[in-house]
């Protein structure tokens, strides 16, 4: 199956140049691209991609503001590309919906490579390193415990399993390692897994530790504990 894609850039050479390492490859296809944020996710409606390419810093409508709208209306899947190796970019782009995120001096295979596996539904980031990325940060902003209690209610949805399940998740591990903390199978975990994306509206491991951490789950700096049932 072809990996539809759209670029987005305000440079139009970074642009065209990524465009054509994407289309010479064998099951991509660059489908559009644009040159401000507010064009890429016009391109989405249109289009509907499966991947879409997105610049942070671009005019009308910048990268991540144009991610979360993409992120929030379609299931395409956003990488974001930017000059600028920060954790506040980062965090902030993976808190929109962000897959991935690349630097623009970035190889020609590991953005083919980058495309192929946030295509599969795969972050780039690991959940580890998004857990210590998303700790320091939200350490360092200081968020207000009152907004956390409120976000506390999305876990409500959620079966004291799929509560522990998420608080692992959170904790960066995989499914094996769930598995082995939870005594139970890795069918079961990956099943866990299934259902507390889909009812708490996440996209992948990644937004759960985000979750895990804004909802005060897991409070910034907290070490991690033995597996207890939560109540």
């Amino acid at each position: 199956m072809t990996i539809r894609v759209v670029v987005a850039d305000d440079q139009e050479l970074v642009r065209s140049g990524f465009a054509m390492i994407l289309d010479a490859q064998e099951g991509i296809e660059v489908v559009a691209e644009a040159g401000d944020g507010a064009a890429a996710v016009a391109a989405v409606r249109e289009l509907a991609p499966d991947v879409a390419l997105l610049d942070i810093r671009m005019p009308v409508l910048d990268g991540i503001e144009a991610c979360r709208t993409i992120s929030a209306e379609s299931s395409c899947r956003t990488v974001m590309l930017t000059t600028f190796d920060s954790d506040e970019y980062v965090y902030e782009a993976l808190h929109a919906g962000a897959s991935g995120f690349l630097l623009k001096d970035v190889r020609r295979d590991d953005l083919v490579h980058a495309v192929r596996v946030v295509a599969a539904g795969e972050s780039l980031l690991a959940p580890s390193v998004a857990r210590r990325l998303i700790e320091e940060y939200t350490a360092a902003t200081a968020r207000p415990a009152g907004g956390r209690a409120l976000s506390a209610e999305r876990l409500e949805v959620l079966t004291a399993r799929e509560r522990e399940t998420l608080l692992h998740l959170g904790w960066g591990l995989s499914n094996a390692e769930i598995a082995a903390a939870l005594t139970v199978s890795e069918h079961t975990v990956k099943s866990h897994v299934g259902n507390v994306l889909a009812k708490l509206g996440l996209r992948d491991r990644i937004q759960a530790v985000i979750c895990a951490y804004e909802t005060g789950l897991i409070e910034a700096g907290a070490v991690r504990e033995s597996p207890r049932t939560l109540g």
